[in-house]
């Protein structure tokens, strides 16, 4: 995801790997396979997880069954973080979409470093206010820009274009049900746009995955 740089900045100067490193008890490496659930809407939430190695997807069903996916994460990324502001059950799921190494952090040892660890939580919570700020970017775009404007920009999401470095170019396979799931439209359009994507070299099927090339910018800036 790309967080705004003026939010970010401070945060991403901080390694919150060497603070979560001071919490003694409390926390625990944990892997993940491919396809492996981390937690499922409804279980209790009693902790966060920070991503060391992977990605993870985010889920939510509905009473009537719907499922709809809240997003893509990957290192450098918290989330669980419904447990601190007092959820008493998770929200949604989450699942590992490519083997995954975490950090599993109880929710009273992750209080306890926010509150001990002053430029930690000073980090924390830009990064808070980032990925907000990509929730409304995120609503903004389902309302006004088109299915296939939503698509280019998820796929240049999921390859880092926009963050600082060098962008991850090779997603991990995606379902094109999942990516329709994630724009708001059906799987039949997102097959239309991806195979026009291909034709026009902005993005590559390979055996690690989808390639994405920065020309595809030109559908997101074009009016």
């Amino acid at each position: 995801m790309a967080p705004p740089i003026a939010l970010a900045k401070k945060g991403r100067d901080l390694d919150p790997k060497s603070f979560l490193a001071t919490i003694g008890v409390g926390k625990k490496d944990v892997v993940f396979p491919k396809k492996q659930t981390v937690f499922t809407q409804g279980d209790a939430a009693d902790s966060i997880f920070y991503i060391q190695e992977g990605k993870v997807r985010l889920t939510v069903v509905s009473k009537i069954g719907k499922e709809a996916t809240l997003g893509i994460l990957s290192e450098g990324d918290f989330f669980g973080e419904g447990s601190l502001a007092g959820q008493a059950l998770r929200m949604g799921s989450a699942t590992a979409m490519t083997d995954c190494e975490l950090l599993r952090i109880e929710k009273k040892a992750m209080m306890g470093a926010l509150h001990r660890e002053h430029e930690f939580s000073d980090m924390f919570v830009a990064y808070l206010l980032a990925r907000n700020i990509r929730y409304e970017e995120d609503l903004v775009d389902q309302l006004f820009n088109s299915s296939e404007k939503r698509l280019a920009r998820v796929l240049l999401l999921l390859a880092h274009f926009g963050k600082e470095g060098v962008p991850e170019t090779v997603i991990p396979k995606i379902s094109q049900e999942t990516l329709a799931d994630m724009i708001g439209t059906t799987r039949s359009r997102v097959s239309f746009f991806m195979n026009r994507f291909r034709k026009l070299g902005f993005v590559d099927y390979g055996e690690e995955g989808l390639q994405v090339h920065s020309s595809l910018l030109s559908v997101v800036l074009h009016d």
